[in-house]
């Protein structure tokens, strides 16, 4: 009997291989190349379930789960447009001229990646895990769908013949558990039966105390497939960064999108939470998602910031003044909470302006020393609760628009960078207005991701408006 094969312009979920299947990938960690390896790779593993997940506006996982049988059985997923329109706390906000809700509420189809399918291993039952693509009923792209608006500022280096090459660092915060949220977090207890305390900063003692969860966030990362370049302890108390190896956009977002799920399910064994909150904890060091940048030729694989004399080229400058002149206005899909602008304040361990400088961490976009063969852009800027997907496409995007428009940067800083005037947006709400009137970035993310992507932020901010917060009654109740 032959075997039937997948239809994407029916958007059907897979077929069961009813003909033997020669030489599937059965032991890749992670990702297979076709249906028929898919049910053979889930037949080997036993799995019993899968959960197609995607990621929403807020890179929260989204989807469903069913049987393997019917993952491989012309299974059609589907979920509603609403889904990308709800604020972090599930309101929906009201409509304006550019946020609008789809009529019907059709559904938008879940296309799974084969490439990402992987196995959940701190499930108990055999269960697999795979990254969905969102696509309409016609099986066209949704362009306002995170995973999209990265694939898109992608595809328009693709289309100059370059390829962008980006490596994220996560920080994070390990806090005891807290079931009230008008208490303020605390550091958990490591093993020796005490809170860790800041100024831990490459400590590797720091680093020891959560030994047992830390060997779990490898193992987990390891039969998932993922893998971690270096993990440190950073200034905060009980504050972990782990480094990515450098490589494709679309699969470093989707890296990071699994290992803050990975993170958080490790931390939740150990009986602690692991926070992603860019300020979790007042006083302290917010938490960063630094992305380093480079741009490669298709055909040649060389580095288009470097000339063949080693020396920077036109390029290099043309992205760095593109991201001082766009990433202001972009800010909001690096910096989408309220809180987020906790972190971005002077004196708090991150960039507050639009400087660059060679080996500055107080510029906003660093170059790291390195060979001419690794010329690449620290982007300092983005803080941990970003969206991957949105965060790794603005800094990309900014940067294209500076080449695209030829614009030079500012001379290099040597100096602090921190001490003068505060080059960006200091509120949600005007980090929202921002992206909304400047042109040349619906050219790259699209007028419909930024009205709808700008609705949802506007009705979390009316959100956080409502509630009274400890300063208002500390310092009003008796005093005004």
């Amino acid at each position: 009997m032959p075997t039937k094969k997948a239809n994407p312009a029916a958007v059907e979920v897979g077929t069961v291989a009813k003909a033997a299947v020669a030489q599937p990938t059965l032991t890749s960690l992670r990702g297979v190349a076709d249906w028929q390896e898919a049910a053979a790779w889930l037949r080997a593993r036993g799995i019993e379930d899968i959960e197609c997940i995607t990621p929403d506006l807020a890179g929260v996982p989204r989807g469903k789960m069913m049987p393997s049988s019917k993952f491989t059985s012309n299974t059609s997923l589907a979920l509603p447009s609403a889904l990308y329109r709800h604020t972090i706390s599930g309101e929906y906000p009201e409509e304006t001229e550019s946020f609008r809700y789809e009529p019907r509420d059709s559904d938008l189809k879940l296309m799974p990646d084969l490439s990402t399918l992987s196995v959940v291993p701190w499930e108990t039952d055999p269960t697999a895990q795979v990254i969905c693509d969102i696509v309409n009923t016609e099986g066209n792209a949704v362009a306002y769908t995170p995973r999209n608006v990265l694939k898109n500022v992608v595809r328009l280096y693709n289309e100059r013949g370059w390829k962008p090459v980006v490596a994220p660092e996560i920080e994070f915060y390990l806090v005891a558990k807290n079931d009230d949220p008008d208490y303020p977090l605390h550091p958990p207890k490591g093993r020796s039966g005490r809170s860790i305390l800041g100024g831990q900063g490459y400590s590797i003692a720091g680093i020891n105390e959560f030994d047992e969860l830390i060997d779990d966030i490898y193992h987990f990362s390891e039969k998932q497939g993922l893998e971690i370049d270096t993990l440190i302890h950073e200034e905060g108390p009980a504050q972990l960064e782990i480094n990515l190896r450098h490589g494709d956009p679309v699969e470093l977002a989707d890296q990071v999108f699994m290992f803050k799920r990975t993170i958080r399910e490790a931390a939740m064994k150990h009986g602690i939470y692991a926070t992603f909150m860019a300020k979790p904890m007042q006083g302290q060091a917010g938490s960063a998602m630094h992305i380093h940048q480079s741009v490669v030729d298709i055909d040649t694989g060389k580095n288009i910031f470097s000339q063949k004399d080693g020396k920077p080229s036109k390029e290099f400058f043309q992205f760095i003044g593109g991201m001082q002149t766009y990433i202001p206005k972009a800010l909001v899909m690096m910096a989408p909470y309220v809180n987020s602008y906790r972190r971005l304040t002077p004196d708090m361990a991150a960039p507050v302006n639009t400087a660059w400088g060679y080996d500055n961490r107080t510029t906003a976009f660093r170059v790291p020393v390195s060979d001419p063969v690794a010329r690449r852009v620290e982007n300092r800027l983005p803080s941990s609760d970003a969206n991957p997907y949105l965060a790794l496409a603005a800094s990309l995007g900014c940067g294209l628009l500076g080449i695209m428009n030829k614009i030079d940067p500012t001379p290099p800083t040597d100096e602090s960078a921190n001490e003068g005037a505060i080059d960006l947006p200091r509120d949600l709400l005007k980090a929202v207005s921002l992206l909304e009137e400047e042109p040349a970035l619906a050219e790259v993310f699209s007028k419909e991701f930024i009205g709808i992507y700008a609705g949802v932020k506007r009705g979390e901010f009316e959100t956080f408006m409502q509630v009274i917060s400890p300063w208002e009654r500390e310092f009003l109740l008796l005093n005004v």
